[in-house]
């Protein structure tokens, strides 16, 4: 796929935008146009077809029923023939078997769909999560030692296992064998387990390899009912219809959560598990939906116990963005700040009220960690700020006594996006003041950018690590305090070496450029065909260039920003979340460019069109007027001369228009201004385009004169005061306006 890069401008911390686009076909207009008026889809939609790679009206509809995917034979995953075995062996024998899991959203979402389906079948089924904290990732010989003593003899692992070998060999010795289910890279040598169903494992010839744990899991419980359903002469069909209108709401959601690429078979389980989550049939899963949907998150709410009246809750659409940014965060966070079997039960249970009550307790889990996760994250902005050398370091790390291990790695998503650098956050376990020693161990978790491969740059640091793991971008590490200041050093070093400082720029990508006419509602509507969105099948976004920022608007107390934007006839609303009103680096007046996603804002009934703003800066003819603007006021100021046509020269109704609008804004609470936003009032109220070069000689006499006390907070960014004058003030004793006058080469004498 062909990139398109937008040129950038003067603003050096301003992200990179990238267009992407197809160009292998010289006739894209054609196709477009084809796709548009076969299927009566607008041709942006038809577009964003084309953009991925369903280019005729029979593959474009395919693609938006689901029609080109089947579900893959299970048994062609290794070891699943043996994985059914030993667990129908299990069930025939009525042995005790333990599901052992991750405690993220895909480790919960397959726990809770293998128990399902074992318990349906009358098994002694139960799970065991290891707690983030005192645990850590994965098994652990304490804990099958437990499991073993309770009677257990099949432990079978989902979303984790594939690396211990050892563990396995211990459960052997023990008497307790192991089915092992897993979708993470494999080593070269595979634990000795009863089986080993990986997608990714070397040999493996299952024609897709990017299933989420929970959707290994999916196709176990597929070849376990295909199984039955042979045995009992039904058909094969019937048992996987049976298998997907039953689980797969909650594969949907583990596969969503876990970033995994919505292609092949994901996208048909996703969609399918969208479908069925909207339907409603999971209490626990729609019990959390309703609390993530409702409008006061600090209410507890209300069951047929407490309260048979029940409030209606407004029904929110199901998409995948839903699930990964509203369901997800709020399953992760028990396993990051409590236990994730609350999770587990929630999907577990059929009571409603339980449900009602684990889907607040799962919120207020959410929202403690969101506390947790901002108090962490300012700590580290300050250090950053304190100490980290922006020019010589191109690695963050930091370390705390006092930080949780289960936030420190979203926190380091968030400061990798800020400074656009890789970030390791490291927590020593609470060891405080005195009792600090070089040999504590301290665990991280870092992020990292594209051009720097973090595992690479850790096996580098390898002699100074306890243990680490993870991916490119990112990993886990065990350090102790005594290797800290070295290990910075080291992982700098080879930062220095590796890193280019372009691949530092965060990139952000477009589908293409729009203008706001195109931006209708029906177009906002039609892009829900595309979903399920997600890895490869991304949320689409766009751009659009020269929009007037016509008003800002603090919400939520201030921590978002709502503006209104104007292109031509058209205005729309555009939502700047996580954007603090207070530093929002644009005033009103301000023609900028936008990147966003397109929404749908639904308030009392009503629909409209509304922007979500993923990034904002000056438009490049903008700024280029701007600072022509300040170079000739600079000029002036300097004693150049300028013409009458220029229109620099104050008059008195030019003065009244201005102390006019300053006095009605000062008496409405308006006090701060920045002299673009004062024109634009201005202009409001008289019709008055006032030159903005005469506007600010215009408040540097007011000033002058004391008829107003002007205090510059920022660069162009004014607070006003008004004094109270008795009589006339003159005018003509300005010192500014005389030196003015003489500056005019052709004013009327």
């Amino acid at each position: 796929m062909n990139e398109k890069t937008i040129k950038s401008t003067t603003e050096t911390h301003r992200k990179n935008w990238r267009l992407r686009y197809v160009s292998e076909h010289p006739c894209d207009d054609a196709k477009i146009t084809e796709l548009a008026e076969a299927l009566h889809l607008h041709p942006l939609t038809a577009k964003l077809l084309v953009n991925r790679g369903y280019t005729t009206p029979e593959e474009a509809t395919a693609f938006i029923r689901n029609e080109a995917t089947l579900l893959h034979d299970p048994f062609l995953l290794n070891d699943m023939q043996k994985a059914i075995d030993r667990i129908n062996r299990s069930l025939k024998n009525s042995e005790r078997i333990v599901i052992y899991g991750d405690y993220d959203v895909d480790g919960v979402t397959a726990v809770s769909t293998l128990y399902l389906y074992l318990q349906d079948l009358g098994a002694d089924i139960h799970y065991y999560i290891p707690s983030r904290s005192k645990e850590g990732y994965g098994l652990s010989c304490a804990a099958i030692e437990r499991l073993a003593a309770d009677g257990t003899k099949l432990i079978i692992t989902v979303d984790t296992g594939i690396t211990a070998a050892e563990e396995v060999d211990y459960a052997a010795s023990i008497g307790v064998d192991m089915v092992i289910t897993d979708h993470h890279e494999c080593r070269p040598t595979l634990p000795s387990a009863c089986a080993v169903v990986n997608p990714r494992r070397a040999d493996s010839t299952y024609p897709f390899d990017e299933l989420a744990g929970v959707g290994v899991v999916f196709k176990l419980i597929c070849a376990l009912e295909l199984t039955r359903a042979r045995a009992e002469g039904r058909a094969d069909i019937d048992a996987i219809r049976h298998i997907c209108y039953t689980y797969a709401d909650l594969t949907a959601v583990g596969t969503i959560a876990d970033v995994m690429p919505l292609r092949d078979e994901n996208r048909l389980i996703v969609s399918l598990g969208l479908r069925l989550a909207s339907e409603r049939k999971r209490v626990g899963l729609t019990a959390l939906i309703d609390a993530a949907s409702s409008g006061n998150p600090d209410v507890r709410p209300a069951t047929a116990t407490t309260n048979p009246a029940k409030p209606i809750i407004k029904r929110k659409k199901i998409t995948s963005g839903f699930i990964g940014f509203s369901i997800a965060p709020r399953i992760n966070a028990a396993g990051r700040i409590s236990e994730a079997s609350r999770a587990v039960e929630l999907f577990l249970t059929d009571n409603p009220d339980q449900a009602a009550e684990l889907a607040y307790e799962l919120c207020d889990i959410n929202r403690r960690r969101q506390i947790e996760e901002n108090r962490i994250a300012e700590q580290a902005y300050e250090m950053i700020e304190k100490t980290h050398d922006f020019t010589r370091d191109r690695v963050i790390v930091l370390s705390d006594n006092d930080w949780q291990q289960g936030i420190i790695g979203i926190v380091s998503s968030r400061i990798t996006e800020k400074y656009g650098l890789p970030s390791i956050l490291i927590s020593f376990d609470g060891v405080q003041g005195l009792y600090e020693s070089p040999d504590d161990p301290g665990k991280g978790s870092g992020r990292s950018v594209k051009g720097l491969n973090l595992v690479h740059a850790l096996t580098a640091c390898d002699d100074l690590l306890l243990k680490f793991g993870g991916h490119e971008l990112a990993a886990g590490l065990t350090v102790s305090r005594g290797n800290l200041d070295a290990f910075r050093e080291r992982i700098n070093d080879y930062a220095r070496e590796h890193l280019n400082p372009e691949d530092m720029k965060t990139t952000l990508e477009a589908e293409c450029e729009v203008c706001m006419d195109e931006l209708t509602l029906d177009q906002a509507s039609e892009l829900y065909l595309l979903e399920p969105y997600g890895i490869s099948n991304p949320v689409p976004a766009f751009v659009l260039h020269d929009v007037e920022l016509v008003r800002i608007t603090a919400i939520g107390g201030g921590k978002h920003t709502r503006l209104s934007v104007k292109q031509g006839k058209t205005t729309l609303t555009a939502m700047c979340f996580g954007s603090p009103t207070a530093h929002f680096p644009y005033s009103e007046g301000d023609h900028v460019d936008l990147l966003f996603n397109l929404d749908i804002n639904e308030y009392q009934n009503t629909k409209s069109v509304q922007l979500i703003v993923r990034d904002l800066h000056h438009t490049e003819g903008y700024i280029d007027e701007q600072t022509r603007l300040q170079d000739r006021y600079e000029e002036i100021c300097a004693g150049g001369e300028y013409t009458a046509e220029e229109d620099i020269y104050p008059e008195r109704e030019d003065f009244a228009q201005v102390y006019t609008t300053i006095r009605r804004e000062y008496r409405l609470g308006h006090d701060v201004f920045t002299l673009r936003t004062l024109g634009i009032v201005i202009k409001q109220m008289s019709g008055q385009n006032i030159n903005p070069i005469k506007l600010k000689f215009i408040v540097r006499v007011l000033q002058e004169m004391q008829i107003l006390g002007i205090e510059e907070l920022a660069p162009d960014r004014y607070q006003f005061e008004l004094f109270f004058h008795t009589g006339k003030i003159n005018l003509e004793k300005s010192s500014i306006l005389r030196k003015l006058k003489t500056q005019c080469s052709n004013r009327p004498k």
